[in-house]
């Protein structure tokens, strides 16, 4: 079985060089092998973008699962007094987000790291997401149930999901986990979520 983005890279790294226009900007970023997307922006990331901005005012963002970074890189140009975690668990995106950080100026402020090298008692915002389908409902399940909680009292989360990698499944399970999860686009076979708090006002899984 081929390896996938989410398993630590093995043999030798073959970097190459992309274009992206994402919020009416043009940016160059550094991809390689063994990285989500490594040879454009995904079609997934590209609706995600098109279709949602960051709020007004938002300081604390996160893109979970920021590949090679082009969402964590945006943010932190779009938003010049916010701070952005960007979250892997491959350590080759990780380096690769944080040379594209340098490259747009904004190594300052995006902060690119391992799920546990987090600060359990952040809240966050804004989170971002392409989320890795691909590693099974089941750790699906507990990464959102591990990272969704870290949302601040008014914050949201943005999720894309594809249609036939069970986006509208997914909708119905944090719905009835007790978030609120609205569908807010459709495109190019991918649904987009905004999801926050529900209802009752307390957070879903929180201890």
């Amino acid at each position: 079985m081929s390896a996938q983005y989410f398993d630590p890279p093995t043999g030798d790294e073959h970097r190459r060089e992309i274009t992206a226009r994402i919020w009416g900007r043009d940016y160059h970023f550094t991809t390689a092998n063994q990285v989500f997307s490594a040879s454009r922006l995904d079609l997934g990331t590209s609706v995600l973008l098109r279709e949602c901005l960051p709020r007004n005012g938002a300081r604390r963002l996160l893109d979970l699962g920021c590949g090679f970074g082009p969402i964590a890189v945006a943010l932190a140009v779009q938003c010049p007094d916010a701070r952005i975690d960007a979250v892997d668990v491959n350590p080759r995106a990780l380096e690769l987000t944080r040379d594209n950080a340098r490259r747009a100026g904004v190594a300052d402020r995006v902060r690119a790291i391992a799920p546990d090298q987090a600060d359990p008692p952040t809240r966050y915002d804004e989170i971002w997401s392409n989320p890795p389908i691909r590693i099974g409902k089941e750790a699906l399940h507990q990464l959102l149930a591990t990272w969704l909680p870290r949302l601040a009292a008014n914050g949201v989360a943005r999720l894309v999901v594809g249609r036939n990698l069970g986006a509208d499944s997914l909708q119905r399970w944090l719905i009835e986990q007790g978030w609120n999860c609205e569908r807010i686009a459709s495109a190019k076979g991918f649904r987009v979520f905004e999801v926050g708090l529900g209802t009752g006002g307390s957070t879903p899984w929180a201890d």
